[in-house]
C-alpha cells in the first residue's frame, strides 16, 4: 500500500471518495465570497413634474431633508392615512420643519397629473409636493428607491383599477443620501421624533 493511501482513513480510500473530496474543496475555492461590507443603495437622480408643470430632479432639493413616499391619489387607504401622518409630524416639528421638503410621488402616472397631484398634497399640507412624470420616469425613480407599483384591475375593468405599492417612507440628508425608512403606519409622533433627532 503506497504512503498516500495509509493517510486516508479507510472510508476515504476509493477513487469516487477521493475525488468528492476534490471537488468539495474546488469547489470552496471558487466560490465567491460574500460582501458584507457593501453599501445600501436607496434613491438617486430623478427628473419629474411638478404641481405647477415645472420640471424638478433631485438637485432641486439639495440642502434640505426629504421625506419620500410613493403612492397614488385614487389609494384607498394607506396613501390618505401615511399623508395624514406626515402632515401631523410637519407641524410638531414646528420651525425645525423649514428643514425637510415631503415629496409624494406617485405610482400612477397615467391617472396622477400634475393638477391632480397638487389638489391632492394640499388637503393634507401645502408643504407636502406631489410629483409625477411620464411612466419612464415614474419606472426610473421607483427602481432607485427600491419602490413598486403594480396596477390590479377592479371589478368593472376600465379605468377602476388599484396599485399595489411599496409602504416605506425614505428619509434622505441634504446631500440626497438615504439615512433611514420608516413603515406607513408610524404614527405621527413617531415621525416627528425621527425627524427631530436628525434635522436638529
Amino acid at each position: 500500500m503506497s504512503r498516500r493511501h495509509e493517510l486516508l482513513a479507510p472510508g476515504l480510500r476509493s477513487p469516487i471518495s477521493r475525488f468528492c473530496i476534490i471537488f468539495a474543496a474546488a469547489l470552496s475555492i471558487c466560490q465567491p465570497l460574500a460582501r458584507t461590507d457593501s453599501p445600501v443603495t436607496v434613491g438617486g437622480s430623478f427628473t419629474l413634474t411638478a404641481p405647477d408643470g415645472t420640471t424638478v430632479t433631485d438637485e432641486t432639493y439639495r440642502g434640505k431633508w426629504l421625506l419620500v413616499f410613493f403612492g397614488y391619489t385614487s389609494c384607498p387607504d394607506i396613501c390618505p392615512t401615511t399623508l395624514s401622518s406626515i402632515a401631523a409630524a410637519i407641524e410638531e416639528l414646528g420651525p425645525d420643519a423649514a428643514k425637510l421638503q415631503p415629496l409624494f410621488i406617485t405610482v400612477d402616472p397615467e391617472r396622477d397629473t400634475p393638477e391632480v397631484m397638487g389638489s391632492f398634497t394640499a388637503a393634507f399640507d401645502p408643504r407636502i409636493v406631489g410629483l409625477t412624470g411620464s411612466p419612464q420616469q415614474i419606472a426610473a425613480v421607483s427602481e432607485a428607491y427600491g419602490a413598486y407599483g403594480v396596477a390590479r384591475q377592479g371589478e368593472a375593468g376600465g379605468d377602476d383599477y388599484l396599485m399595489d405599492h411599496g409602504t416605506h417612507i425614505y428619509i434622505m440628508n441634504p446631500q440626497g443620501q438615504f439615512v433611514e425608512g420608516l413603515d406607513s403606519d408610524t404614527p405621527s409622533s413617531g415621525i416627528a421624533a425621527t425627524l427631530g433627532e436628525l434635522v436638529r
